[in-house]
Formats: C-alpha cells, structure tokens, sequence
C-alpha cells in the first residue's frame, strides 16, 4: 500500500560552499544542491530512503499536525 506524506522544507542558500540547502523540518533530513531545484530532488530522495527503513515507526513520531512556518526576531547585541 502506497501513501503520501506532506512534509515541510525549507530551501537556503548555502553562503560557504555554493549551492543550496534543503531541509525537511519535521525530521532530521537535509541535502543539497547546485540549484534549489536539485536540492530538493535531493532531499525527495534522501526522504524516500529514510522512511524506507522503519516507515511507520518514523511516520509515528512526526508530529500530529502540518508544521507551519514562520518568523522571529532575535535581539543581537550593539
């Protein structure tokens, strides 16, 4: 049986090396890639291999409900 899990990512641009940076952020899942595209290509893969192995132990520690994202502003010193 064939399911579909919606997850959140968040695509970055990586400042050191080049390339960017995709992150699944309910699991501890990241890849990367010349472009945002190939990172998340790159990431689909790396998911798809991580819920292989034990899926619906990993399913069930997801959290129950969709992430959301949003910001914050943090006070830095002067």
């Amino acid at each position: 049986m064939e399911r579909t899990l919606h997850l959140a990512v968040t695509v970055t641009p990586d400042l050191k090396v080049g390339g960017y940076v995709a992150r699944a952020v309910d699991v501890e899942v990241t890849s990367q890639g010349e472009t945002e595209q190939e990172a998340l290509e790159a990431l689909t893969e790396a998911l798809e291999l991580y819920f292989e192995d034990g899926a619906e132990d990993a399913v069930r520690r997801l959290s129950t409900g969709p992430s959301r994202a949003a910001e914050i502003d943090i006070r830095l010193p002067a």
